[in-house]
């Protein structure tokens, strides 16, 4: 019973805090009387000094000053990184934390049962695995340019990067590159307080099958020097993004090819795939193949199912289970990205895939009309899962088999009840670890209508 004596801690209070697990997102929780705090930069077993950033009735928020006395499970970070803050954990215990923390989605959220949880999937390179990577600039505290990531807990200070061990040492190169043609022009950083200054963002992706880089800076309105700065970097795709947009986002505004090509290319499942600036591709090569190669195991398609591909983006999924499927129709809201999936189809010579822009929140509907209904759905959302209303369409379109790629265990447990609900049963969920080192978690999970 808590304490009638407990005071809530107020914002900025410091705290000595022992740290007993991991939430969710990353975060150690620490227990004071019953009131949960929230610790980030700390992990079980931890003492740490921590300072309160947020002060809500059920928990408060806090970020770690120092660490008083280490875990036992706490190991040397080998890279200075905000982006990669479970590093000081040994790999064994991130995998076993992953495991924990979508079974306890699915039980505690979902209150689901009777499924197979299969053992996570362990990436084989830890190190070195993203394909693309999205910085920020700033201004450092010697005022010079600086090109980082957003420091924890900060959405106005940018930490400069010097070797990101988690791009290659290539895509490292452009990004210095950029950085120091911009200090040789002068330009400033964009101030997220001031609302003034010019270069905001630097998105470098890379083909890991293909070796080619794009480049894409991403600017206030003005203007650049594109020439200087193309025979300044070395890549084979180089965009210019204006944006007038006050949000940190590098989607939207107007994107124009500075140098080389418009796209990138890339193979994948042993396909050919174009990637245009703003579409959307798993950030982890290596694994994306292993995830959808698992989604093709749990969809054990015949050859003759009707095959619908949600949230298809440039239709990587779809077009990786045509070859075993009777047809393909993919659903996605970005346009461009369906342009891409249509070209990617052709360029594969793939003639049983058919693509479409359009809201699965609203476009569902049309699609079964157009195509009747489906035998097997794949659904890849955001991380905010589906919308009920998204879920009453699914049902509606009554699959009898749902392969559902995740990328929050959080948001597919309560999607999964609903299914359950419905009349589907959760046969099985495989954790697959694309994001070595951060506390991102990926899942594949099958329904089946019971």
């Amino acid at each position: 019973m808590e304490s009638s004596t407990f005071i809530r801690p107020e914002k900025g209070a410091e705290l000595e805090l022992t740290i007993d697990a991991l939430a969710y997102g990353g975060n150690g929780v620490a227990r004071m009387e019953g009131y949960v705090v929230f610790v980030s930069g700390a992990v079980p077993g931890d003492r740490v000094r921590a300072v309160v950033t947020k002060r809500k009735k059920a928990y408060a928020e806090a970020r770690t000053r120092e660490v008083l006395e280490p875990s036992p499970e706490r190991i040397a970070p080998v890279a200075d990184h905000p982006g990669a803050p479970w590093q000081v954990l040994p790999y064994e215990r991130q995998l076993a934390v992953k495991q924990e923390q979508v079974n306890d989605a699915l039980t505690r959220i979902g209150h689901l049962d009777g499924y197979v949880l299969d053992d996570i999937v362990p990436a084989p390179a830890q190190w070195r695995y993203r394909n693309k990577l999205e910085y920020s600039f700033g201004t450092g505290e010697d005022g010079a340019l600086v090109c980082g990531f957003h420091a924890p807990g900060s959405w106005h200070e940018i930490v400069p990067i010097g070797d990101c061990l988690l791009a290659s040492e290539r895509s490292n190169v452009a990004r210095d590159q950029v950085l120091a043609w911009c200090r040789e022009q002068g330009l400033t950083a964009f101030d997220r307080r001031t609302h003034t200054g010019f270069l905001r963002n630097l998105v470098v992706r890379e083909g890991r099958r293909s070796g080619e880089l794009q480049v894409r800076l991403v600017t206030g309105p003005g203007e650049l020097d594109g020439m200087s700065l193309a025979a300044a970097v070395d890549c084979e795709g180089l965009m210019w993004t204006r944006t007038e947009a006050l949000a940190e986002t590098t989607q939207g505004g107007v994107t124009e090819i500075v140098a080389g090509n418009k796209s990138l290319q890339e193979e994948l499942c042993g396909l050919q795939f174009s990637i245009s600036p703003h579409a959307f591709f798993q950030t982890n090569t290596e694994m994306a193949e292993q995830l959808y190669a698992i989604a093709a195991q749990r969809a054990d398609l015949k050859g003759w199912e009707r095959v619908y591909d949600l949230y298809c983006g440039i239709g990587t999924v779809g077009l990786s289970l045509a070859a075993r499927a009777g047809e393909v129709w993919g659903l996605e809201i970005v346009e461009q990205a369906v342009a891409d999936a249509i070209s990617n189809a052709r360029r594969n010579e793939i003639k049983n895939a058919k693509f479409f822009a359009g809201d699965v929140r609203l476009a569902l509907r049309d699609l079964v009309e157009q195509a009747s209904r489906p035998d097997v759905m794949v659904v890849d959302p955001p991380r905010a899962g589906l919308s009920q209303k998204i879920v009453r369409r699914v049902i509606e379109a009554s699959p009898r088999r749902i392969v559902y790629i995740s990328c929050n265990p959080t948001t597919l447990a309560p999607n999964a009840a609903q299914l359950v609900e419905a009349g589907y049963a959760l046969r099985r969920v495989t954790p697959v670890d694309m994001f070595p080192q951060t506390p991102h978690i990926e899942c594949v999970a099958l329904l089946e209508r019971a």
